[in-house]
């Protein structure tokens, strides 16, 4: 496809951004002197990208790639987050995509290297970064492997985020079913760099990767709106006999919620149980938590009661308005029971469910109770100390 794109070009992008690409497809006729199908796909890249990378979806000077190198890009709030781990002179991306990672190491980063085996991905990426005034990226056509026995340069930092998709684009996500594999890569990786930032699935078990990894320092459980993104690890010459996990959440307001553990505090940690219900306030870690292990030491930072050892929500009197999740006060506590439960939410009868510990799913629950989704109250369903069933009925706190 040709770039910068014509002016006629340009126009249909923008009259039909918002419209239905198959649609436009149909449609292609009624315009013989334009590229239609591969202005439909600059337009379904733009569609998808406008959530996670909105300046760029916005942005009419940009040239956009096949919608799957879009949405295997990071967002624009997990690329800056990223950014601002890394620090020296030189850096390597040795697993390009898109660019967007890349683009924020060089606000960071002096001299970057952004490395991509497709060629075609890499003109794109190299016209992109110029339009945006970046003038700080080298821009290779090689694989990770290619690249760095090729080059006699050393850096402060490298970066992968290996491809978690195999040759029938199915998901995968253990070390060495990735492309590359980083797991052989190791050894050359520690010698070409001081660290290594490894980017990895969230659902690769953290264990697992410590033990195959070896040398990581510490690592990052990486959230946006409590939605869990990816696994950080760094990796050195040095690494640490228990790594620190740090757990971020990026929130909507442009906050974030931090809490950090390893596994010696999370052994060590006590918690303590809550007997009788309820207390006033309730509290949900955030799905970073979760996956970092942190089912006993944020109870016992913030000093909380838990409800249950198998159910991982926690009590107060008082409010911990800085606890990394959701809080909410609570208004009753209920059997299982539905005439009981349908008093607190009105003729309409909704409210957010959410089960813990608890024999029903939550689509059983609401069969069982006729409540449907939305209002204001949220209902926990869950196990109690004495393992009899117990509905929370709630309301958040907004912080």
């Amino acid at each position: 496809m040709e770039y910068p794109l014509p002016a006629a070009a340009r126009q249909y992008v923008a009259e039909h951004l918002h419209d239905d690409p198959a649609q436009l497809a149909l449609q292609a006729r009624r315009y013989p002197g334009l590229p239609v199908p591969d202005l439909v796909r600059q337009i379904q890249a733009r569609q998808k990208a406008r959530t996670k990378l909105p300046a760029w979806a916005d942005n009419p000077d940009l040239i956009f790639p096949p919608a799957l190198s879009v949405e295997q890009a990071s967002s624009a709030r997990t690329a800056a987050f990223k950014a601002s781990l890394v620090n020296g002179q030189r850096l390597a991306d040795l697993t390009g995509g898109f660019g967007v990672d890349a683009s924020c190491f060089a606000s960071r980063i002096p001299e970057v290297h952004y490395v991509e085996r497709d060629p075609a991905l890499v003109a794109v990426v190299r016209y992109n970064l110029a339009q945006l005034g970046i003038g700080n990226v080298q821009c290779h056509a090689a694989d990770a492997l290619q690249f760095l026995k090729s080059t006699p340069d050393t850096f402060d930092w490298i970066y992968l985020d290996p491809a978690r998709r195999d040759t029938a684009d199915r998901k995968i996500y253990r070390l060495q079913d990735c492309e590359p594999d980083v797991l052989r890569l190791l050894p050359l990786l520690l010698h070409k760099a001081n660290r290594v930032l490894l980017k990895t699935s969230p659902m690769l078990d953290i264990e697992q990767a410590l033990l195959e990894l070896k040398q990581v320092r510490r690592l990052w459980v990486l959230a946006v709106d409590n939605e869990c993104k990816e696994v950080l690890y760094e990796l050195g010459p040095e690494p640490a006999v228990d790594p620190e996990r740090y757990t971020i959440n990026l929130l909507r307001n442009g906050q974030q919620q931090e809490f950090r553990l390893n596994k010696a505090r999370e052994t060590r940690a006590v918690a303590r149980y809550a007997e009788p219900l309820p207390q006033g306030y309730l509290y949900e870690p955030n799905v970073a938590v979760l996956k970092a292990g942190g089912f006993r030491s944020v109870g016992t930072a913030f000093e909380l009661l838990k409800l249950h050892q198998h159910s991982h929500l926690y009590m107060s009197d008082t409010l911990r308005a800085d606890f990394p999740g959701r809080i909410f006060r609570i208004i009753a506590a209920e059997k299982y029971d539905r005439k009981a439960l349908r008093a607190h939410l009105g003729p309409e009868a909704r409210a957010h469910v959410t089960t813990r510990n608890f024999p029903d799913t939550v689509a059983e629950f609401r069969q069982h109770t006729g409540i449907r989704e939305g209002g204001d109250l949220y209902l926990f369903a869950t196990t109690d100390l004495r393992n009899r069933m117990v509905v929370l009925v709630c309301e958040k706190v907004v912080r």
